[in-house]
């Protein structure tokens, strides 16, 4: 009768201790688990701040807010007009150009004894800027007042001359305001900026500034 008794209390040790077993190792799994899941480990890092702001990428030829204007008379005087301070100044002919980037400002005085229209713009300065141009555009033929008087505004686009150092070329806008006055003839304003350039505000103040002298 002892032998039967001594083994079931062994075979009851036996299982009690492998339930510990399997308890103790249960316990440890769950501990490692959870350092783990409150240490993050797990958590994917930010790739990038939620308060970014990309970089704004302005047209190339925008002048600037802050440009400064300087009033110009040509040698032979006649008239007056503010220009970009700071610009290079070359001549072209009888043609005084003003020019930044791919933004210029060219002033001229041409022989006329009968002031322009719409029409003779048209038939008469639009074929000749067209021959001298590359990829001419026409936009426009209007009539046009400011501040100095009334002309005839012509827009139209053109490719720009190759970047002296790039070698590349690109489409600009143009403004070409023909002013007249009797006696001396007419005064050509010819403002240029690349495509997409907001530079309305700089060419309003410099078509705004003409003035007969």
């Amino acid at each position: 009768m002892r032998r039967p008794l001594a083994a079931a209390v062994t075979g009851l040790v036996l299982v009690t201790a492998a339930g510990a077993a399997a308890c103790s190792s249960s316990s440890h799994t769950s501990a490692n688990s959870s350092a783990a899941s409150s240490s993050g480990a797990d958590a994917p890092a930010s790739s990038s701040s939620p308060g970014a702001v990309p970089a704004e990428s302005n047209p190339p030829g925008d002048i600037p807010d802050t440009q400064v204007f300087v009033p110009y008379a040509p040698s032979g005087g006649g008239l007056t007009v503010k220009v970009p301070e700071g610009w290079s100044r070359t001549a072209q002919g009888g043609a005084t150009v003003f020019s930044d980037k791919f933004n210029t400002v060219k002033v001229e005085r041409v022989a006329a004894t009968s002031a322009p229209t719409v029409n003779s713009v048209r038939s008469q300065d639009i074929p000749a800027v067209r021959s001298a141009s590359k990829n001419f555009s026409l936009v426009k033929v209007t009539d046009v007042r400011r501040a100095g008087g009334s002309a005839v505004l012509a827009e139209y686009r053109v490719d720009s001359p190759p970047d002296q150092v790039t070698g590349k070329s690109v489409q600009l806008d143009v403004q070409r305001y023909v002013f007249y006055r009797a006696g001396q003839g007419t005064a050509v304003l010819t403002l240029s900026g690349a495509v997409g350039a907001d530079n309305v505000d700089p060419w309003r103040i410099v078509t705004d500034s003409f003035r007969w002298s």
